[in-house]
């Protein structure tokens, strides 16, 4: 028998801290409960856990993604041929895959509850997505170039994959240099090739380096158009919709100007 949400939430939460082998003070209301789940996700190294765990993790994340608003590319009216406008939560969106602005470990924010685009995908999606860029990692043996993706599982989210690339970081105060703009269209090109070599139909892109890398959105939004546009129709592509994923009321005018007005 399936057990409630609120057993779903217990059992995650002291499986973590048992592992952990720590004192840690749970919360006794559910939101508190929820944001410990999550921070103690957030911490976790990529080590084996128990089909258990993963059964009943699965089945409270997956009920949390089917209780959201998702979203499909035909739900989206933004459109610009095969360029799309959306503003929201990328972990809504029912695409064949999203892309996750990651750090050059791509192991995933390990802040505690950290608002980055990284810790907000790998929350959502579970433990499994930490794992698979593990494995990825240590084949490969070094960290991720900036300017390269690597694609993997969605686990719990409504997406099917997820695209991770590592974008340039600008040191505050700095303008971003010529290499520094060549390697964020690298950033596109590199999720564009992957989606076309594994036949995607849809790619959602969040505003890969404008968080805490520092890239100036405006300047960003012109290189991700720009590069997209290009790609598109220099390529024979298998993508039908290509969704610029934004968050901010910035970034979506920044988008909004540069897509219809321009």
């Amino acid at each position: 028998m399936k057990i409630n949400t609120n057993e779903q939430l217990d059992f995650l939460i002291n499986y973590l801290i048992d592992e952990r082998d720590e004192n840690i003070n749970v919360p006794d209301d559910f939101e508190s409960k929820r944001a410990l789940l999550r921070a103690l996700m957030n911490v976790r190294m990529p080590l084996k856990i128990s089909n258990e765990f993963l059964k009943v993790q699965d089945e409270f994340l997956s009920d949390e993604t089917s209780n959201k608003s998702l979203t499909s590319p035909d739900d989206i009216c933004e459109v610009k041929g095969k360029l799309m406008l959306w503003q929201g939560d990328i972990t809504t969106l029912e695409v064949d895959a999203i892309v996750n602005a990651a750090n050059s470990k791509l192991l995933g924010c390990f802040i505690p509850q950290h608002n980055c685009i990284d810790n907000v995908i790998h929350s959502a999606a579970g433990l499994q997505l930490r794992d698979e860029c593990n494995t990825i990692m240590k084949i490969q043996a070094r960290d991720e170039e900036v300017g390269k993706a690597k694609i993997t599982g969605a686990y719990n989210l409504p997406s099917k994959h997820v695209i991770h690339t590592v974008g340039p970081q600008i040191p505050r105060g700095l303008k971003p240099s010529n290499k520094d703009c060549e390697d964020l269209a690298n950033c596109y090109k590199s999720c564009l090739d992957i989606a076309n070599y594994n036949k995607l139909e849809s790619i959602a892109f969040c505003c890969i380096s404008t968080g805490v890398f520092n890239f100036p959105q405006d300047l960003a939004a012109e290189i991700a158009i720009e590069t997209v546009d290009e790609y598109l129709k220099s390529t024979k592509s298998t993508l039908k919709y290509v969704i610029f994923n934004v968050f901010t009321d910035k970034d979506y005018l920044i988008y909004k100007k540069l897509l219809f007005e321009d």
